[in-house]
């Protein structure tokens, strides 16, 4: 019991904090959320100032951005009421700022380096009732420092890939320990509470209640489907495909694939909405394109004159973008990852994606739904491009497969919220 924290604390966080601090001469993002925590505790009691003392605070933290969306739907359930003061804790910059326009939290603030005496000085100061760590990003003296205290405390979205590193010799020990410190692990899928289990972890403490990712686009795609961001003159009567976050690796292969693709559809408009909308990407993008189609900047359609192409120079409206959709792409899945193929699927229309999706189950789990396409080049994007959009009845079957996959999903919020408020009551 005392071996493991030992090791972590005088050997695995000093060789960490000097691997963070070189790093920071090289990345800007992390050289940002050095300079950010050097004031974090005196920000952090600003706002514990300003809330209300008789609220208990409910503690959740998140990686970044994305692990905190699958958190909001958990929040805004849980805290109804109004009951308790909601504690947001960030590990990057990108979450930390992105989540001090929610509404939803009272306190917004980094997560401290991981050291003893910040756990513990953290702790001692917001007092919390209760912690949910989102997905992964779980820090042991947290976890060892509310244990000793009896806070309970969750993983939620968990997930156990079969060939994750939790499981290899030495480390899974190590893991079995952290893990079952926790009140419960709340796992999206059968197969991930039995990787959990492989690695020793109390069975009582295990339970399957799917991903709240579900729950959050379902959410968000309602209050997407009340605004109107398109002229209905510019897309009346018109066949609409919207590629998503692409970057240049996906670029390279979509392009050529749809310039042909216009040459086709004459009634086709594409949107591009590009993952970094910089003036070099926006540039570039209009450069490749130019000799082909017809384009307009998204900023500039007051001034529409039956150009093909709509690119996207803004941020914050892709989700409603794809409300409009006939067809869908999703960009990373030609560089390294994949982005959110379930914001598309929602909607009801099928969604195509490279082949670098290991990271998403949910891409897997759409093409088997028949729902989703992996493809691996240009060739292979033309023609299921072509056969969606010549054939309505084969479109609207794949988008309805995708519909019932997303909505088959959703309710894991409920089952989620009844398993915390069986601690908080």
């Amino acid at each position: 019991m005392s071996f493991w924290p030992s090791v972590y604390n005088y050997f695995i966080i000093p060789l960490f904090g000097i691997g963070v601090k070189i790093a920071s001469l090289f990345n800007k993002k992390i050289k940002k959320a050095l300079e950010d925590r050097e004031k974090l505790f005196d920000e952090l009691k600003t706002q514990l100032d300003k809330i209300d003392k008789t609220k208990p605070i409910l503690w959740f933290h998140s990686s970044s951005v994305g692990e905190f969306e699958q958190a909001k739907p958990i929040i805004e359930k849980i805290n109804s009421k109004k009951e308790y003061n909601i504690l947001a804790s960030f590990l990057s910059p990108s979450g930390y700022y992105a989540a001090k326009r929610y509404e939803g939290a009272d306190i917004i603030t980094y997560y401290p380096f991981d050291t003893r005496k910040n756990i513990t000085r953290f702790i001692e100061m917001i007092n919390p009732k209760f912690l949910i760590y989102m997905r992964y990003d779980i820090w042991p003296n947290s976890v060892f420092e509310l244990s000793k205290r009896n806070i309970p405390i969750f993983l939620v979205d968990a997930t156990m890939k079969k060939n994750s590193p939790r499981k290899f010799p030495v480390i899974k020990n190590f893991h079995r320990l952290l893990y079952n410190k926790f009140e419960k692990i709340i796992t999206i899928s059968e197969n991930d509470k039995k990787g959990f289990l492989e690695i020793g972890i109390d069975e009582n403490k295990v339970v399957v209640a799917g991903d709240t990712r579900y729950d959050r686009v379902h959410q968000k795609s309602q209050t997407a489907l009340k605004q109107k961001i398109l002229n209905e003159n510019i897309i009346q009567d018109k066949k609409i495909f919207v590629a998503g976050s692409t970057w240049s690796e996906d670029e390279k292969e979509l392009f050529p694939a749809l310039v042909k693709l216009h040459k086709f559809e004459q009634n086709l408009i594409s949107i591009i909405v590009p993952h970094e909308p910089s003036i070099q990407s926006l540039e570039q993008i209009e450069f490749e394109l130019k000799p082909h189609v017809s384009s307009i900047r998204f900023s500039m359609l007051n001034q529409y004159n039956q150009e093909k192409i709509i690119i996207v120079d803004s941020i914050g409206i892709l989700l409603t973008l794809y409300a409009y959709a006939d067809v869908a792409f999703v960009g990373g899945g030609f560089k390294s990852n994949i982005h959110n193929v379930l914001e598309p699927a929602v909607y009801g229309i099928p969604v195509l994606f490279g082949p670098k999706f290991s990271n998403s189950q949910e891409a897997f789990r759409l093409i088997e739904n028949k729902g989703g396409f992996s493809v691996k080049n240009k060739f292979e994007i033309y023609r299921l491009l072509r056969k969606l959009f010549s054939d309505e009845t084969y479109r609207k079957k794949i988008g309805n497969n995708a519909r019932n996959f997303v909505e088959a999903n959703i309710g894991a919020t409920e089952r989620i919220v009844k398993l915390v408020q069986n601690y908080l009551n």
